[in-house]
């Protein structure tokens, strides 16, 4: 199997942190187990604790370090050469220094309008995207689970009028 290059932006990792069932858990467990490397930079992982930490997330601190622990141990940290000036958020230009400077094939993002769609041989798509390119069984489970869920809630029989 072909391995994949990874960047994650900082929305991926704070929707895992606040929904452990969510698809950007699963993304983020995905990221760090081969064939897959994820790719980080000193800015990258800066801004990461600081939005783990913000408050009004309510994120737990201890599930704060756990997260930030995980990333430091399986991901590569790198240092990126060149800057850009290319998002719409200015502070999403790291995010592209970063796959940049690891030809990485993916960013994966929940706020797609802030990047381009490609930045140079990284494609730029959502956690679903990705769960769907390199595990779609598992998107197909959830779509299942949440048929199955919504076939419940739906009256198996409707009621008769009654006779007046």
């Amino acid at each position: 199997m072909l391995s994949l290059r990874l960047v994650i932006d900082t929305n991926v990792l704070i929707s895992a942190a606040i929904n452990p069932a969510g698809l950007p858990r699963t993304v983020l467990l995905l990221a760090i187990t081969k064939p897959a490397f994820l790719y980080v930079s000193l800015p990258i992982l800066e801004e990461y604790g600081d939005v783990l930490g913000r408050p009004e997330l309510r994120i737990r601190k201890g599930l704060q370090q756990q997260m930030l622990q995980l990333i430091k141990q399986h991901s590569h940290i790198l240092v990126p050469t060149r800057r850009f000036e290319v998002t719409l958020d200015p502070d999403d230009n790291i995010f592209l220094e970063c796959a940049d400077a690891a030809r990485a094939d993916y960013l994966v993002t929940g706020n797609q309008k802030h990047f381009p769609r490609f930045w140079k041989k990284t494609k730029v798509i959502t956690p679903r995207e990705f769960i769907s390119l390199v595990a779609p069984h598992l998107i197909s489970q959830r779509s299942s689970r949440g048929d199955a869920r919504r076939q419940r809630d739906i009256p198996t029989h409707q009621p008769q009028p009654s006779a007046s």
